[in-house]
């Protein structure tokens, strides 16, 4: 069940992250705000993928995870 709500959460910061990019300006693909939440919630979905041991969601989140990383690391280095 814990892992259900963590697959839930991550799904949910993922989410969050989208809809405020699509409706709110100041909050973008280049702000820490968005790829925190992105971090976040891949690491979360990348734990629930291992626990169904389902390799094609786990890469896919894994994916999402460094590339949100790297993003912020530039934002960041700016």
């Amino acid at each position: 069940m814990i892992d259900l709500i963590i697959g839930i959460v991550g799904m949910t910061f993922i989410l969050v992250a989208f809809i405020l990019d699509e409706f709110i300006q100041k909050f973008n693909q280049n702000t820490i705000q968005y790829n925190l939440l992105n971090i976040i919630g891949a690491g979360l979905l990348t734990y629930y993928a291992f626990s169904l041991n389902s390799w094609p969601f786990m890469v896919l989140n894994i994916v999402w995870l460094v590339v949100a990383g790297f993003k912020l690391t530039r934002i960041i280095k700016k």
